[in-house]
């Protein structure tokens, strides 16, 4: 329900994932086997020959250093600014008003409640349940609309279709006091013994 850009999440870790692979792979070749690394050996120093004249090539006008560096330092700083920029993409979506309508019948203006009232009230009513061992609500803005996502831990041997059926009468008496009918999540997670039994309701 939230805004993380998942898919440029998987791309990003995924290069990253192939660069290290590729630089593991390369030193445990080089480890391994002899004749690679005697290749290296003979390698590194026309290497590093070739990049001393490179740095040499490109100094700046009356200085020692290479304009090479500039280049580096400025991409470093672009390379930050785009870091901090995914970090803060990361988790968007959540909201803090549930509903907020503006009503013109008698004294006219904008009606709203916070999402933590209906938060606090269903978190609470699940976790008086005994085969209920955690819960978590929270409120999101989804297309322009609130709705809410709660996340439920059963206690081992709980049935979770009767979880589900207990925190949809929960939400339908929470609708019935707002007046209204925001959309909601419930997901209940079987924990990390059978992380894979994972029961869903969307409604």
């Amino acid at each position: 329900m939230n805004r993380t850009p998942r898919a440029l999440n998987r791309i990003l870790l995924g290069l990253i994932g192939l660069i290290l692979i590729g630089i593991g792979g390369g030193l445990l070749w080089l480890t391994l086997d002899s004749g690679a690394a005697s290749s290296w050996q003979r390698f590194a120093p026309s290497m590093l020959e070739r990049i001393q004249a490179f740095g040499a090539d490109t100094a700046l006008p009356g200085q020692s250093q290479s304009w090479i560096w500039v280049l580096l330092a400025v991409a470093m700083l672009v390379a930050i600014v785009l870091l901090v920029l995914w970090a803060a993409a990361q988790g968007r979506g959540r909201t803090g008003t549930l509903v907020s309508e503006y009503d013109d019948d008698g004294a006219p203006g904008r009606v709203a409640i916070s999402g933590a009232v209906a938060e606090q009230a269903l978190r609470s009513a699940l976790q008086e349940d005994p085969d209920v061992a955690a819960a978590a609500v929270s409120t999101y803005d989804v297309r322009g609309s609130s709705a809410l996502r709660i996340r439920i831990n059963p206690r081992q041997g709980a049935a979770p279709h009767l979880i589900a059926a207990d925190a949809t009468r929960l939400v339908e008496a929470l609708d019935a006091a707002l007046g209204r009918e925001p959309a909601v999540l419930i997901s209940i997670d079987a924990g990390r013994k059978l992380r894979f039994n994972r029961e869903d309701r969307v409604r």
